[in-house]
């Protein structure tokens, strides 16, 4: 970590001090609020490659979809409306199988997992979005994802006709399975949807209840850890063909460094966004022997449609992520 510290803040003297060439500026569009951990990731990259490149490409970041919404930011980032962007990865599992790798319930369930887990898809989704005019610059996990519900829920039973928000292709899944009616929901539009009564659950982190209060509409989280879905930065290919090689690496290194907090500020904020959540009001704890037994059979079952519909390279991502344990 220090010596790739070191490296970054040697290779930006040496391009700050170079002959500067003409500026461009990088609009980052991000879906959620610039609060969370991820937002503050992607702030602090921007300002690398910004300082980095001696103000040859300035990225903004526009946090909470301002700029666009979640689920406009990758297809704008690939018509070129905006140059770079985060987006979660699971968000396009409607696209291509294989972008759901991350959300198949309880494979990977602790970060360890998760990373052995993306060490094994890396290959695989850096193939599918350079296919999509799109290169991959970092991803970083969010922490595991628990249940949240306005009323005391001890079953699968019990979840019959809750309003639930989805977010990818899972999360829908999950409350099909679950006899839950899915309603899709922006992470910048919870808390008023919670508000509103649209929905009344959903399967998050701790993370995304913390930033969004919803102790101020919901009362139980269960810690269920069913997985880590990962949140990804890329760049329009078109753009970064563009990029001189200095700048290339000094991008590179500053993802690089990105990565790494991200990574670390998901482990940290796991234990402080849970007791966020209690000081909150809300009750916070395992969920049911019963309700954990009954979500692994479920989850059995949606493990089995994604090997289905991501076919033989879906087989190979999770083959490899057993084979490294």
């Amino acid at each position: 970590m220090k010596k790739l510290t070191n490296l970054l803040a040697a290779t930006a003297l040496t391009a700050a001090a170079a002959a500067p060439a003409m500026a461009e500026k990088w609009d980052m569009p991000m879906a959620y609020s610039a609060s969370n951990f991820h937002s503050a990731t992607g702030a602090e990259f921007a300002k690398c490659v910004t300082t980095g490149t001696g103000g040859e490409i300035e990225i903004v970041t526009h946090p909470s979809g301002s700029l666009f919404k979640g689920a406009d930011i990758k297809r704008a980032i690939q018509t070129g409306q905006a140059p770079i962007g985060e987006r979660l990865l699971s968000g396009h599992q409607n696209e291509n199988a294989l972008f759901g790798f991350d959300s198949i319930p309880f494979l990977a369930t602790s970060f360890d997992d998760s990373a052995k887990l993306w060490e094994a898809a890396k290959p695989s989704i850096e193939k599918v979005l350079a296919e999509q005019n799109l290169t991959l610059l970092y991803a970083v996990p969010w922490p595991p994802q628990g249940l949240y519900f306005k009323n005391e829920v001890n079953s699968v039973a019990d979840m019959k006709g809750i309003k639930f928000r989805s977010y990818n292709n899972a999360t829908s899944r999950l409350a099909e399975l679950t006899g839950m009616l899915p309603v899709t929901i922006e992470a910048a539009e919870i808390s008023q949807a919670f508000a509103t009564g649209v929905a009344d659950s959903m399967v998050s982190s701790g993370s995304t209840g913390y930033d969004r209060k919803v102790w101020e509409s919901l009362n139980y989280f269960y810690e269920v850890d069913a997985w880590l879905p990962r949140n990804y930065v890329m760049v329009n290919s078109d753009v970064w063909s563009g990029v001189s090689d200095v700048n290339k690496n000094i991008i590179k290194g500053c993802a690089e460094l990105a990565e790494y907090a991200g990574n670390w500020r998901a482990k940290e904020y796991t234990g402080f966004t849970l007791q966020g959540l209690r000081d909150g009001g809300m009750t916070v704890g395992p969920a049911s022997e019963q309700m954990t037994n009954e979500l692994k059979e479920i989850g059995v079952t949606m493990t089995n449609e994604w090997l289905e519909a991501a076919g033989d390279e879906g087989k190979a991502i999770v083959d490899a992520f057993n084979a490294s344990q």
